[in-house]
């Protein structure tokens, strides 16, 4: 079937950071979920008098936006996880409830579609139990994404190792008071899927869903800290064989830096690069503690960074290097992580606090992030994060029809002087508020706030049942260890710089 799309205002994509490509009056035609042709809607809609035609021509046409880094559904403050140091956040998020999976994705996913994401890059969280339960639950998220019509590049995320603490796990337990030690292990126990099993699941969904036009499958070794080297070596040669993108947080926090520097007596850069993982397959989450020299090195090597903005405020890890990031070149997405700094999913919000969180005092305008680039870090930037990299994130012919229709009511009423560009209003003023439409491979996900694959009322409901009831005995056993150990892992870290060797911790975000 034959759509037009059309706008005030068509824009392609970021040229470089300062332009968009932007035809007015402009549409599309798209045909089976790929773009067919782009040009004037008065020549389109001549050249094809027949096709059904999507929007008033009072919106702006814009390529779908990608959440390049995502994990979960609920946020962590909805399931009772307080805002903290990220170190000490893993700790209260023992306190998480038995949620319905399935639901759960979901339930972010309508935030998403709703600000116009059309892409994800979902890495999924520690799961306990079995392989066979591993993958159960893995097949349900991606089954929740092809019901409401994302597009997700998915990956399950790798711990082999230190599954709580830089430190591994006997040694925390044995350092916890007797009465504490056997709910310790017990916890751990739960966890029975091994480093062969979890590249066994990756085969497993690979040959699953690798001809799925907006499933994909790739690889997330967690974290430096939380892999043994028997693992990078696994998923650099994984990565290779089968040419999938890598996704790894790296540096979130100082801690990981100094952890870093403790294994191998370096960075963390230089150690993925021990095993030959540095490469424009590789994704570094985060990356706010990376060195000048360290940016230099991902930037020769193609790596991309995905910026996590709301994510670093929240739980104090730092701002990280962005006009760095940009000024060598590197590639880089963005990110709602957990959850953006409202505590939900506004990818428009996140790209208003990319743009401001990074000017720095002074008055050369190139040091500070603008419009076009953010634009850019939001569509083609992070698509090419993901296994989709050269089908979606900017509107050319032979793409995907990803796409979003934005009012222009909603951003210029009742006034916006003429001078201002479109792309500086867009990304200055759009609100999910004036979101009229959603397009995902050709197909209609979401329009003028309704949902058109999925139930979201019904969701919530079933959500809000499923939840809304006592805890269970394992919960709040979950609960009481979580609080159990917080001081013994709060002491831990209180020590963990050498004060005779390094700067007070206030001035150790630098680049060196």
């Amino acid at each position: 079937m034959k759509t037009i799309v059309r706008g005030r205002s068509l824009i392609k994509r970021a040229v470089d950071r300062y332009s968009v490509e932007e035809i007015h009056n402009g549409a599309l035609l798209q045909e089976n979920g790929v773009i067919k042709a782009i040009d004037t809607f008065a020549k389109l809609r001549e050249e094809y008098p027949d096709a059904e035609v999507i929007g008033s021509g009072n919106e702006i046409v814009i390529p779908g936006f990608v959440n390049a880094h995502h994990h979960v559904g609920l946020t962590p403050v909805q399931l009772g996880s307080k805002d903290m140091p990220l170190e000490l956040w893993w700790i209260t998020r023992m306190v998480f409830r038995d949620i319905d999976i399935y639901l759960d994705t979901l339930y972010s996913a309508f935030e998403m579609i709703a600000s116009g994401v059309t892409t994800v890059q979902h890495l999924h969280g520690w799961i306990p139990g079995t392989p066979e339960h591993l993958l159960a639950k893995s097949t349900e998220v991606l089954k929740a994404y092809q019901d409401i019509g994302m597009r997700a590049s998915y990956s399950y995320t790798v711990r082999d190792q230190n599954r709580l603490m830089y430190q591994p796990d006997e040694a925390l337990t044995a350092a916890l008071p007797p009465e504490l030690q056997g709910p310790m292990k017990a916890w751990f126990a739960r966890f029975k899927t091994d480093l062969n099993a979890s590249m066994q699941l990756f085969r497993q969904l690979y040959d699953t869903y690798h001809s799925d036009g907006k499933i994909k499958i790739q690889l997330a070794p967690a974290n430096l800290h939380w892999c043994t080297d028997e693992a990078l070596e696994a998923f650099s040669e994984t990565s290779k064989k089968y040419n999938v993108p890598i996704h790894m947080h790296l540096v979130e926090t100082a801690y990981q830096k100094e952890y870093a520097k403790r294994r191998g007596g370096g960075s963390a850069v230089d150690y993925l690069d021990r095993f030959d993982l540095l490469s424009p397959r590789m994704t570094l989450g985060h990356g706010t503690w990376l060195s000048e020299k360290d940016i230099e090195h991902v930037a020769s090597k193609g790596v991309c960074v995905c910026h996590n903005c709301s994510s670093n405020f929240r739980l104090r890890s730092g701002i990280a290097p962005l006009n760095a990031f940009e000024a060598h070149g590197v590639n880089t997405g963005i990110g709602m992580d957990e959850a953006g700094i409202n505590d939900d999913r506004d990818m428009l919000q996140e790209m208003r606090l990319v743009l401001r969180a990074h000017r720095v005092p002074g008055m050369v305008d190139d040091d500070v992030p603008t419009t076009a680039q953010v634009f850019r870090m939001a569509t083609s930037g992070g698509a090419r994060t993901t296994a989709f990299a050269d089908s979606i994130g900017t509107l050319e012919v032979g793409k995907a029809a990803d796409l979003v229709l934005l009012d222009w009511d909603q951003i210029a009423y009742p006034y916006l002087d003429q001078d201002t560009s479109t792309i500086d209003a867009l990304i200055q003023r759009a609100k999910t508020q004036g979101v009229k439409l959603t397009m995902c491979g050709g197909e209609v996900l979401y329009q003028d706030g309704e949902f058109t694959k999925v139930n979201r009322a019904e969701v919530l409901k079933q959500i809000h049942e499923k939840l809304n009831v006592p805890l269970t005995e394992a919960e709040l056993a979950r609960r009481a260890l979580s609080k159990g150990i917080l001081p013994y892992i709060r002491d831990f870290y209180k020590d963990y710089f050498d004060k005779a060797s390094h700067e007070p911790f206030y001035r150790m975000n630098s680049r060196v």
